[in-house]
This record gives structure tokens, sequence and C-alpha cells, in this order.
């Protein structure tokens, strides 16, 4: 078993896989302990995997990842985390704008026993209208939000204990909130800056039209943070409230109708005889299907252990032996 794994997951990096490995190669060479590359394949359209595999061809310490199709970067993350075997394991972007010569600070601080530390772009080279003001934006709002203090939850170049990393469910793109994740079971969480460069190769895959997602995604990490064991807090709430409001509108409205015994309810009330109808019934409703829903994907990711992706195979060079296929996961 490695100390330490490397998850790298690509998707059309051709232009950058074999340059990301030398760098790799030297540097954990230089940190002079085992370790291992679990390098994940995400549904390439190019020569990725064929340049993957040769490198695994020619290196036991490197593990390939193919998975079926273009699941996502959460879920690449997910399958190399699930076939780490190091006891401590590190993730960064394929296209070289992580220099691995911060790998040794992520290790320092895992060294010194914190359990999750997060790399910080504090000096950002990216466009300053389209990434830096929307990445500061949800940031903010996410350390308000989580109650963790950290300036970058986008960057994927963290550093993670394996039983805590091994703990989170990843599914959807839940990959930049592993911090928050983690500080719900207790892990302790550091971050330190890194180099932040541009691209040098090869064509980016983020863009503003991720924005509404991450938008999303923040509002079930609150859910989640605040609600995961007692969902019924939330939604009963709102349902109570709800309620209540329509049952005294409701009740208001009876009470002028046995008043008033000619007043006629509907000709003189009938758009709030339809809004108290409303919040009573449709209500109620509503919140039963969140609830139900939110609990449901929970379910489905938790309980019943399933992965987020679909390996194709996996390729590891066997000590003196031949390059290797292992089997499906």
């Amino acid at each position: 078993m490695a100390k330490y794994s490397i998850v790298v997951p690509f998707n059309n990096e051709e232009e950058n896989v074999t340059a990301l490995y030398a760098r790799l190669k030297q540097v954990m060479e230089q940190v002079g302990e085992s370790y291992e590359l679990v390098l994940v394949d995400d549904g390439s359209c190019d020569h990725t995997y064929k340049l993957l595999e040769e490198i695994a061809a020619v290196d036991s310490r490197v593990l390939v990842i193919k998975l079926r199709r273009n699941f996502g970067q959460t879920s690449a993350l997910a399958a190399g985390f699930d076939h780490a075997t190091g006891e401590f394991i590190l993730a960064m972007d394929g296209d070289l704008q992580h220099d691995p010569n911060d790998i040794p600070h992520f290790l320092e601080k895992l060294a010194e026993g914190y359990d999750v530390v997060s790399g910080w772009r504090k000096e950002r080279v990216d466009n300053f209208m389209m990434r830096r003001i929307p990445s500061g934006c949800a940031n903010w709002l996410m350390a308000k939000l989580s109650g963790v203090a950290i300036h970058d939850f986008g960057t994927t170049f963290k550093a993670y204990r394996r039983e805590v990393i091994q703990s989170i469910p990843l599914y959807g793109e839940m990959h930049r909130f592993i911090p928050a994740l983690a500080s719900w079971f207790g892990a302790s969480i550091c971050e330190i800056p890194i180099r932040n460069v541009n691209r040098e190769r090869g064509r980016s895959h983020y863009g503003i039209g991720r924005t509404m997602g991450v938008l999303f995604d923040l509002l079930t990490i609150r859910f989640l943070l605040k609600y995961m064991t007692r969902p019924l807090h939330f939604f009963g709430t709102l349902g109570i409230l709800s309620m209540l409001t329509g049952s005294l509108l409701s009740a208001t409205l009876i009470g002028q109708k046995l008043l008033y015994h000619n007043w006629s309810l509907m000709e003189q009330h009938g758009p709030l005889v339809v809004i108290a109808g409303v919040l009573i019934v449709a209500g109620i409703q509503l919140l039963a299907i969140g609830l139900l829903g939110e609990l449901q994907v929970r379910h489905y990711h938790t309980s019943q252990h399933r992965a987020p992706y679909a390996i194709a195979h996996m390729v590891r060079l066997q000590a003196s032996e031949e390059p290797s296929m292992l089997p499906e996961a």
C-alpha cells in the first residue's frame, strides 16, 4: 500500500497528460515516500486514454481508470478515491493549472494532523468578469452557509486523509463542497495558498454557464449540513406556517359567513377562498414531495452504495509482468 495517492481526472487533455505525469513523478520522487498515481479518463474523445495506457505500461505506480462515458468531474474523482490505496489522498486537475511543486506543502499540513488541506488560489489569473467575480461571490456565500472559513471551495487541488474522503458520498457536482461536507463529519480543515497559472495547452472546460448549477448546489449543501439528520425540521416548519396561514384565513372567512348570513362568501372574497385552499392543500403536497425527493436522493447515493460512475476497465503494470487489465469495478 502506498503512503500517498494522487488522483487526477482527465477529459480531453491529450496535450497535457505526458507533461503532468513527468512533473508529478519528479516531485513525488523528491518527497521520498511511496506513492501511486490514479489517473482517471472521464470519457475523453481524443488520445488521452491511449497516452494514459502507455504510461501505465511502463510504471507500476500508475493506475489508469477508464470510465465508460463522460460522467463529470465529481464522478471521476469519486472513481479515483474509491480505488486509491494511499493513507493520504491528493486530488488535482489534469490541465497543468495546478503546480505539482505545491504538493509538499499539502503533505506538510497533513503531517501536522489536519484531515483536509484545501488549496487557495490567492492570486488568480483568470478572467476578472467571467471567472473571478462569480467565483468570489460563490466562495463567500459558501463560507457563510457552511460555516467553513476558507476562501476557495472551487479548486480541485486538495489533500485528504483516506478515512475522511472515503466517508463522504460524492455525486452531482459536489466535489467543490468536500470541505463543507467534511466539516459535518468533524474533520479538521486548513487552507494553503497555491500557484494559479494560465492553461498552457488545450481548451478550458469551465465557463460562466456553470454558475447556476453552483447556486443550486449551494442550496443543497446548506440543507444537507443543517437538516441532513432532521429534514422534518425544515419542511415541517414551512408546512406548519403554510397550514396555519391558510387555516387562519379560512377561519376568518367562515366566521364572517356565520356572522352575516346573507353574505355571499364567494362573491365577496372568492380569491381569498382559493388562496386559503392552495395554502393548505398545495403547500402540504409540495413540501411532502420535496421531503421525499431529498431523502430518496440521499438514500440512493449512500444506503444503496451506488457508484456515480461506470468503469470500462483499469490498467496497472504488475511487477515483472506485462500490463494487465484489471476486472471492472
